[in-house]
């Protein structure tokens, strides 16, 4: 098995917990020069995928057209966590674009965070569509075929045009066949795609680099998507979360997604990572993305500061006693 000890967490001393995974890093040439277990292995992007199922968004300027804000506009690559800003954010596309909450498939539910969740809870509000995570990205996908004069009932079928174009954005992006792009259906009942994960690594690594995408309309595409999610953190998740505060910092590109994949790319670095935690948790993934960039010698330590404030290296329990520690298990 190929998969290797990521992040180790030690209680009283005695170790408790592992979380194996994979993840590599490419340069600008995409050469893989980082891996930790193999870079070949094969997983969905889940929301990772955001960013570029944006694009068809941005090829058509719904923002500029309907006159969306960054905070707006951000949210067509968020995975929002229920926040009153992500919901008026929302709600003002609706308003502006003229579309309807009926018109998601996203199901019914409680915002992500647990503030906004039990307020919710508390005051009698039932369940909305918008509320759900990936509410965002759906309203741009029924925007951008509208706009293109293609049905908006079934945007999110894997046989939709837009949906059809996304893959081959990715394709794109990623330099992988699309015939090679393994597609399945993610938890908000979108086409999710698998590949490997050097190839999702070469596709953050054009985020960051837009100079090495052929194509000059989805180069421009990209531009205007990197440049709303950096003047619009929170939009992209929230406040006290690994995507927002990285993107905080105007260096970075970066999504993470369900199930553990992770990716980031470094601008004036020129190279990006993408990982893998086997298990599934979100929970390590700043100490990884942290020691990742120590390791690198990143020099802005004020993101690698704001990571260890997510998820400090630190354990404490209930009673706010130290019991234990986080800490990387790896050497790139």
């Amino acid at each position: 098995m190929y998969f290797k000890p990521l992040v180790e967490e030690y209680r009283g001393g005695v170790l408790e917990n592992v979380h194996l995974g994979v993840l590599c890093g490419v340069n600008d040439k995409g050469d893989v020069i980082y891996e930790i277990g193999s870079a070949e292995h094969v997983t969905y992007l889940r929301s990772a995928a955001k960013p570029f199922q944006a694009i068809p968004v941005m090829k058509r300027r719904i923002a500029e057209t309907y006159g969306l804000t960054a905070a707006e506009a951000a949210m067509f690559a968020a995975s929002h966590r229920g926040e009153t800003y992500h919901i008026e954010a929302l709600e003002s596309i609706m308003r502006k674009i003229g579309l309807s909450e009926e018109q998601l498939l996203t199901c019914p539910t409680y915002p992500l965070n647990d503030e906004p969740k039990f307020a919710c809870m508390r005051e009698g509000k039932a369940p909305r569509r918008i509320y759900h995570n990936c509410s965002g990205k759906h309203f741009g996908i029924i925007a951008a075929a509208r706009e293109s004069g293609y049905d908006t009932e079934t945007y999110w079928q894997p046989s939709h045009p837009i949906q059809q174009e996304i893959v081959h954005v990715l394709a794109e992006m990623s330099e992988c066949p699309a015939d090679q792009i393994n597609i399945g259906v993610d938890g908000c009942g979108f086409p999710v795609f698998a590949l490997p994960l050097r190839h999702i690594a070469k596709a953050y690594l054009k985020l960051a680099c837009p100079d090495l995408i052929p194509d000059e309309a989805t180069r421009e595409a990209v531009k205007r998507m990197t440049t709303y999610m950096h003047e619009a953190p929170d939009s992209i998740a929230s406040h006290n979360f690994i995507c927002s505060e990285l993107l905080r910092d105007p260096n970075i590109v970066a999504k993470g997604g369900a199930k553990g994949v992770y990716c980031f790319s470094l601008i004036r670095e020129r190279m990006a990572f993408a990982l893998k935690v086997i298990d599934g948790s979100e929970t390590p993934w700043p100490i990884i993305v942290a020691s990742i960039l120590e390791q690198i010698g990143y020099g802005n330590r004020e993101t690698i500061d704001r990571l260890y404030a997510v998820v400090p290296k630190e354990i404490k329990n209930d009673n706010h006693v130290l019991v234990g520690e986080r800490k990387a298990s790896f050497t790139l």
